[in-house]
């Protein structure tokens, strides 16, 4: 699940720098991924009324933050906190995920309000079954402030985490709520392996695995 491929182009020398996020930055990064998901596919299929998305959005990513930053996992930004990239390591317990079915708990009173529970969380039992078994980094979330679309922020922090992946043999896997996102993300080396569907709505899952690239020779 990503946001708007626009922010995503080539990066220059004067692009944007990816470290890591800190605990104390948590509430500007959960408003941030509020704000870059209240489009989403995905958000407006579970949470269609605007109020209600945004409210179970925050709430939402301050679980899926707190988790990943007091775990294993790595969450990456850039110093004006407008984007953040979500890992999971294979060794490490998955986060809350939009497509986790136990991760909802705390936000249910909001998917109820969203009108279908029933038909959602079977998309996402759907989609928690479709998940790769082979040892793999998942990227559990990719979002750039809406105002900063067109400065490369997301392809800086995939970029962080790939080049390692690479360097060390490791694949990834990401699931995508929006079409336009996918040749974006085959770009950096992620092909398409299955699709999850809603059943009551046009709403799609593409699941892209990515292979380790090898590096130069010599």
């Amino acid at each position: 699940m990503a946001e708007d491929a626009r922010g995503y182009e080539g990066v220059g020398a004067r692009g944007p720098r990816p470290r890591r996020a800190v605990p104390a930055e948590l509430p500007g990064l959960v408003e941030v991924l509020a704000e870059a998901f209240d489009d989403d596919p995905l958000a407006c299929y579970l949470f269609p009324p605007a109020g209600v998305r945004r409210r179970g959005l925050r709430r939402f990513f301050r679980l899926q933050l707190r988790r990943l930053l007091a775990g294993a996992g790595q969450v990456w930004t850039t110093e004006d906190l407008l984007g953040a990239a979500l890992w999971v390591p294979p060794v490490a317990e998955r986060p809350a995920s939009l497509r986790d079915l136990w991760a909802l708990a705390p936000v249910l009173v909001d998917l109820l309000a969203g009108g279908r529970p029933t038909v959602a969380l079977r998309l996402l039992a759907d989609v928690e079954r479709a998940r790769p078994t082979e040892p793999h980094w998942y990227l559990a979330t990719l979002g750039t402030a809406p105002r900063a679309q067109g400065r490369g922020i997301g392809s800086t922090l995939l970029q962080a985490v790939l080049a390692r992946l690479d360097a060390e043999g490791l694949p990834a896997y990401l699931e995508s709520s929006k079409e336009r996102n996918v040749p974006f993300y085959a770009r950096h080396g992620f092909e398409i392996v299955g699709e999850a569907r809603a059943k009551d709505d046009p709403l799609t899952l593409w699941l892209m695995w990515r292979s380790p690239r090898p590096g130069p020779l010599g």
